[in-house]
């Protein structure tokens, strides 16, 4: 008896095995579909992506607002870096240019501009990862991969969506040789957020240095001076004191809210309990980011080149205490740039790995994944962050020991 139920029972697995491996199967076969490999598909589907997040959160765009009052305040003259809970919560901390940027979208009426502003965003790190020289694969992986992670940094209006595009640009303008180019980009995002000067790390990359060098105090004399000719030099000049004033103060605040500090950093403070510098986590960080600039023979090959700006999209996520988590497309684009640049063929753990951030990185902010694990767990303890840092460890190893000579065409 017992041995007729062993048999019965392996062939109830068997049949199971049988069914999921077609299912599988199938799955292969519908994914293999030209539509899924047809760019205009995901031209269609980033355009879709905004249009959503604006109707949705046309009477929640608090983001929205601040940026729009950084246009109107900058014209009435008042502080852009006040309170102003009549129009929105919060206050703002982008730099006195991005009273130029949001200039367009600010003159509208509200949904018009809400909704160009989110158009405005995808398509630029549409483009940006259309213009790179990425691999077909590559490009298609990374617009799939991001598609979730984009919505989710759309519902918040976020700006870090052109963050990620400037860094790209960045990198590709002197992978091409524009370091002018090059130099605005970096300038570009240093000027409205800060973030942009990690596009310094591809100076090493550059063939031009001293062009690039030159191009960079060009550019950064233009975008300080552009808004005083509009708003007047006292009145930007005075800005800009405000502006260092408020990020010092939000440094400190944010690491003592929930929504912030969504890093690397935040989750060692959270985890442990323990209270100390975060010196003692960005030093390190900092010397682990660096020691590949060490193997120049590297600096040949393209794979090598686009892991280390993998690693920065990671990087300026991980080590900042601004981190939230609408602002984790910038480390999305980096862990894919990551996963295909490599000449080797990916493991199952690097794999798992990509699944890993996926669920846990990606889909935790939503309706998707159990509130209750991302009220108790990952919210208080900063775990969006964790698939992130562990690939950018491992990332860092593989740069500290991999060859990354192409097997095929570089």
């Amino acid at each position: 008896m017992n041995n007729q139920l062993l048999i019965t029972n392996y062939f109830v697995i068997l049949q199971q095995f049988q069914r999921n491996r077609r299912m599988i199967e199938k799955c292969k076969a519908l994914l293999a579909k030209p539509f899924f490999h047809d760019f205009r598909t995901l031209l269609g589907l980033w355009l879709l992506l905004p249009v959503i997040a604006a109707v949705m959160k046309l009477h929640s765009c608090n983001n929205f607002l601040i940026f729009r009052g950084v246009f109107w305040h900058a014209w009435k003259g008042t502080s852009l870096y006040a309170l102003y809970p009549a129009e929105y919560h919060d206050c703002n901390h982008y730099g006195p240019f991005f009273s130029l940027i949001i200039e367009p979208f600010a003159v509208t009426p509200l949904f018009i501009g809400l909704l160009l502003w989110c158009v405005a965003l995808s398509m630029f790190l549409y483009l940006a990862i259309r213009k790179s020289q990425f691999t077909r694969y590559q490009q298609l992986f990374i617009l799939w991969f991001c598609a979730h992670e984009l919505l989710t940094a759309l519902y918040m209006q976020q700006f870090n969506i052109a963050i990620a595009a400037i860094i790209l640009l960045s990198y590709y303008c002197i992978e091409r040789e524009k370091d002018f180019w090059a130099a605005f980009f970096i300038m570009l995002g240093t000027f409205v957020k800060l973030y942009g000067i990690v596009g310094l790390a591809f100076f090493f990359f550059s063939k031009h240095k001293t062009k690039f060098v030159g191009s960079l105090l060009f550019w950064a004399v233009v975008m300080l001076v552009a808004p005083m000719v509009f708003f007047g030099p006292e009145y930007i000049i005075g800005q800009y004191q405000e502006w260092y004033a408020i990020l010092v103060e939000k440094n400190g605040e944010n690491t003592e809210s929930i929504a912030q500090n969504i890093s690397l950093l935040g989750l060692v403070h959270r985890t442990t309990g323990w209270q100390f510098s975060d010196l003692w986590l960005i030093v390190p960080g900092l010397l682990m980011f660096g020691i590949p600039y060490l193997r120049i023979s590297q600096y040949k090959n393209t794979a090598f080149r686009q892991t280390l700006l993998a690693s920065v999209l990671m990087f300026v996520v991980l080590f900042s205490t601004g981190s939230e988590s609408s602002g984790y497309i910038i480390p999305f684009v980096g862990i894919v740039i990551w996963y295909t640049a490599a000449p080797w063929q990916r493991n199952n753990w690097d794999i798992a790995l990509m699944v890993f951030a996926f669920v846990l990185s990606s889909l935790s902010p939503s309706d998707l994944f159990p509130a209750y694990i991302r009220k108790e767990w990952v919210q208080p303890y900063a775990l969006k962050a964790l698939p992130i840092t562990l690939i950018w460890l491992k990332l860092c190893y593989e740069m500290y020991t991999k060859d990354y000579a192409a097997s095929r065409a570089d």
